[in-house]
């Protein structure tokens, strides 16, 4: 079965950084795609950033792009995503989750998930 844990999250101030961390196992992930999606209270799962696993092809939501980067390291089976110049419109769950085979940006897309980890981005 597949396993997801998310950690790196925290409390921190507008402007501030913070790099979270996804550790995956429990097979290859060589076919697959590394994705970071984030839920509000009240709100539904948004996309926020995805690779694959195979190529390190990106892609990233508008709110984000510029200021957050997602990449892996295939040796640890662990995804990044390094969060830069935070908003307070991104506090929300962080949750990393992996599609099977093909890019999206659809929540429904990605099969397993992980716990998620809570970022809290203060004004």
């Amino acid at each position: 079965q597949v396993q997801l844990v998310e950690s790196g999250g925290g409390l921190v101030q507008a402007g501030d950084s913070l790099r979270l961390s996804c550790a995956a196992s429990g097979r290859t992930f060589n076919n697959d795609v590394m994705g970071w999606f984030r839920q509000a209270p009240g709100k539904e799962r948004e996309f926020v950033a995805a690779i694959t696993w195979a190529s390190g092809r990106t892609y990233y939501a508008a709110s984000v792009k510029g200021r957050f980067t997602i990449s892996r390291d295939n040796a640890k089976n662990t995804v990044y995503l390094q969060m830069n110049s935070l908003k307070p419109e991104d506090t929300a769950i962080y949750y990393c989750g992996v599609s099977r085979g093909r890019m999206s940006d659809y929540a429904r897309d990605f099969g397993s998930w992980g716990q998620g980890t809570q970022v809290t981005v203060s004004s």
